[in-house]
């Protein structure tokens, strides 16, 4: 018999383990997720850190106590850190937070009351928005007021070339002019800022609708919640006549569309050349989240207005820097003012740039062998007795979609996702690779995609009839395919034989 490469991860352990920056957590039981939803006792301390915007980095909780003692802060508040002083202008003026003194640290800083209905709804906005501190930046923090004495090990490119190392590497992926990138603390600050951004200047225009098509990532929904108070949702991509047929009646009332190409966790890709014919016909700015495309497997240029891509995913490859960017397309036929967006974002901390620096020149080189590993996986599991169902970009649903969009024949995707004929429990607990949160890297992880990001749907009726509406299956495994080789990858999957 084979032998096994991949073994347990304990829970609570870094992904990738060891990595003081990583944004991932290993849960390598179903309970665990269970137990870490429901803030069962006991998890917490397990589940010491994990991905940035949804856990408090064990180095931060370092940086608040230092901070409570340096200026005599009463136990009656909680003290957020954020970015930086603009985002503290953004989160106090929507929550009406005016701290009574100031201040004085090179990043943001606010009080809010506990037990406070407030201080819930400011760390949910904080985690929408993306305006987190970086770990990297409290551990310099930390090491110059004596607080840690060690430093994380890593490779990091030139302070001074690092970010237009990453600019470079994106414009010529996206073909575009580098002054049309923006960099940012992470995706969702991206995206909060084309979204911000677009609200501002379709209002002038009496545009205020913003149109969701398919399914998004679930903060990218809570941001269009935020900032939009007139939204029209279509659900499923295949809903191209409703949406014509809307567009009819409120068409010039539109700001924008926003969809994801493919979208996560399905991968359906919608049908971008009447998608955008649409857009065009109606003057409506589409934006597209190619995180999961990636600009190395996928040409979205002739269609997208603004492109916004999530950096921690494929682009780093590691799971250890939280990053994003919007790109505006120079193609576009909508003229916007750069500064109309990029001066609701955030600026990434130096060394989470030199890091990623160093990781972007491989993105082209990690999609070739991703995407390979990938298509030979979803072969092998198309075959297997124990899969109910695979979704991948070449599904037959949306394969054409896809296929029309792809820069080369090997352009398969990186992610699928399946359901299986065996307890879920069951499979998620035996299979032995990375198990947590995050996508896009060079080690095989697994999400229980429904469990993490919609767990309050599970639990209710109506939760449940709302995903089984919307055909997104509850017991559902998304995986995210590494560059490890290929037949140990599917040895693992044969334990479930």
């Amino acid at each position: 018999m084979q032998k096994h490469l991949f073994k347990p991860i304990a829970c609570g352990e870094t992904l990738p383990p060891h990595n003081v920056h990583a944004v991932s957590v290993s849960m390598p039981k179903l309970q665990d997720v269970i137990d870490y939803e429901e803030q069962v006792e006991g998890i917490n301390e397990k589940i010491k850190s994990g991905y940035p915007r949804f856990i408090l980095h064990p180095y931060l909780k370092l940086m608040v106590e230092f901070l409570k003692k340096k200026y005599t802060i009463s136990n009656n508040y909680e003290v957020v850190l954020l970015s930086s002083k603009k985002a503290v202008k953004i989160v106090s003026d929507k929550y009406f937070i005016h701290n009574p003194f100031e201040i004085d640290e090179p990043f943001g800083v606010i009080l809010v009351l506990k037990e406070t209905s407030q201080l819930q709804k400011v760390l949910m906005f904080i985690q929408h928005v993306g305006c987190n501190l970086s770990s990297r930046f409290a551990e310099d923090y930390l090491i110059k007021n004596n607080l840690i004495s060690t430093q994380h090990k890593e490779h990091l490119a030139e302070a001074k070339t690092s970010e237009d190392t990453i600019l470079a590497n994106l414009s010529q992926a996206y073909g575009q002019p580098k002054e049309n990138i923006c960099l940012s603390p992470s995706g969702m600050n991206s995206v909060y800022a084309v979204l911000k951004g677009l609200k501002t200047i379709q209002a002038a225009n009496g545009r205020n609708i913003l149109v969701q098509f398919g399914w998004l990532y679930l903060d990218t929904m809570n941001i269009v919640k935020h900032h939009f108070t007139q939204t029209k949702i279509f659900y499923d991509i295949a809903q191209l006549d409703a949406l014509e047929n809307y567009l009819k009646q409120e068409g010039f009332s539109v700001s924008a569309i926003i969809t994801e190409v493919p979208t996560n966790p399905l991968i359906q890709t919608v049908d971008l050349i009447r998608l955008k014919a649409l857009c065009v016909q109606y003057q409506i700015p589409l934006v597209i989240d190619s995180t999961l495309a990636t600009p190395h497997n996928l040409d979205l240029k002739p269609y997208g207005d603004i492109f916004v891509e999530s950096l921690t995913k494929f682009a780093c490859g590691n799971a250890d820097v939280l990053m994003g960017c919007f790109i505006l397309n120079e193609n576009s036929k909508i003229s916007f003012s750069r500064n109309e967006f990029f001066k609701h974002c955030d600026k990434p901390y130096i060394k989470d740039m030199q890091r990623l620096a160093y990781e972007i020149p491989f993105y082209k080189q990690r999609m070739e062998k991703i995407n390979q590993n990938c298509e030979k996986l979803v072969n092998y599991l198309k075959e297997k007795d124990f899969i109910e169902s695979v979704y991948y970009s070449k599904q037959a649903s949306c394969a054409k979609n896809y296929m029309a969009l792809m820069k080369n024949e090997h352009a398969f995707g990186g992610l699928i996702s399946m359901t299986f004929k065996k307890p879920f429990q069951e499979v998620y607990d035996r299979l032995n690779f990375a198990k947590g949160p995050s996508l896009g890297t060079e080690f095989t992880l697994l999400m229980p995609y429904v469990y993490l990001a919609h767990y309050d749907c599970i639990t209710s009726q109506q939760g449940q009839a709302f995903l089984k509406a919307h055909k997104l299956p509850m017991d559902l495994l998304r995986v995210s395919v590494g560059c490890e080789n290929i037949d140990d990858i599917i040895n693992e999957f044969e334990k479930l034989n």
